[in-house]
């Protein structure tokens, strides 16, 4: 045999050693694998609301009132086109929840029949009971309490809510504006001046929306016990903490702060009349859609005129018999 033959042979004879000592070596076993346990996540929670602190907000109103008047229901002499009480365009006191020019439309909702004053140690309170909700229980306009600190007329604070749809006191749709540079009322207060005012009205915003100085400065809520009525709730010590104050009450569907006093913005034909005994100024014109209340005394007796006032006492003259110290005098 030639050499290279037997190399080959040799070569032929390593390679199949190889490969049987291959296929007869036992398999080298997996690792068994390691079951990693799974620890549950847990669901995710809604975030809780923080909690009111004791006296942030109001608590339900005093149970005795310091005052309250009457207000004229127009659901009647609405239907008719002819609201004729109520409304003194010349003396600010208004009775128009209707629609301007074809005065067709009522809106019960703006339209105060009632209002109740009250005050704690730490908030003031308006309710003010309206002829009713609309079609569907809701009051979709803007309440307000308007605040004569000094009681000389002029009004010095305005406290406006929109739209308030919750049973709970919220801030939510709550403002308060303050006549800082004191021109409300122009000349005469609460008289229509013979010139129009150039004033910017509530042109300071105090509190909006729980956001000021004082971030519970003012609430408002509808009455637990009547849908029917909004409550407004006031904290003195944003107003100056005054021990008295005259508070009236508005309704409507647009109070701008910035037009007060209305009749000192507006001349009576531009405003116009809901009553047809004035066919000189009859319709209502720019003035609609608004209502407005005679003020309360919360915490005072007036001895004396205080403009706007639902009390007026009576003056007595030298000579003159006795006579009841106190006249109510409500709108309508």
């Amino acid at each position: 045999m030639k050499p290279q033959n037997s190399i080959r042979l040799i070569w032929v004879f390593v390679m199949l050693s190889m490969i049987i000592t291959a296929c007869t070596m036992p398999k080298r076993k997996s690792p068994d694998a390691t079951l990693v346990p799974v620890t549950a996540v847990p669901a995710p929670t809604e975030p809780q609301p923080t909690p009111v602190p004791p006296g942030f907000s109001p608590a339900d109103l005093p149970s005795k009132q310091l005052d309250q008047a009457d207000d004229a229901n127009s659901s009647s002499l609405a239907a008719a086109k002819n609201i004729s009480a109520g409304d003194s365009f010349v003396q600010g006191l208004y009775e128009r929840p209707i629609n301007a020019d074809t005065m067709d439309k009522y809106f019960p909702y703006m339209d105060i029949v009632h209002i109740k004053g009250y005050t704690d140690d730490t908030w003031g309170y308006l309710e003010i009971s309206l002829a009713d909700t609309n079609k569907t229980g809701k009051l979709p306009a803007q309440y307000a309490a308007e605040l004569d600190l000094d009681k000389d007329g002029h009004g010095d604070w305005l406290i406006r809510a929109s739209s308030p749809a919750s049973t709970s006191w919220t801030t939510q749709g709550v403002q308060a504006w303050q006549d800082a540079d004191r021109d409300v009322g122009g000349i005469v207060s609460m008289a229509a001046d013979s010139n129009q005012s150039n004033g910017n009205g509530y042109e300071t915003l105090v509190f909006n929306q729980g956001k000021g100085h004082i971030p519970n400065g003012a609430w408002v809520r509808i009455s637990p016990d009547d849908p029917k009525s909004v409550q407004i709730a006031i904290k003195l010590s944003m107003i100056g903490s005054p021990s008295s104050f005259a508070m009236g009450a508005w309704a409507g569907d647009k109070i701008d702060p910035s037009k007060f006093d209305y009749n000192d913005h507006l001349t009576h034909v531009q405003a116009g009349d809901p009553n047809q005994g004035y066919p000189q100024v009859y319709p209502v014109k720019a003035l609609a859609q608004i209502d407005n209340t005679c003020r309360l005394a919360m915490g005072f007796v007036p001895t004396s005129v205080v403009p706007g006032l639902c009390e007026v006492p009576q003056i007595q003259h030298p000579g003159a018999a006795p006579t009841s110290p106190i006249i109510y005098h409500v709108p309508g």
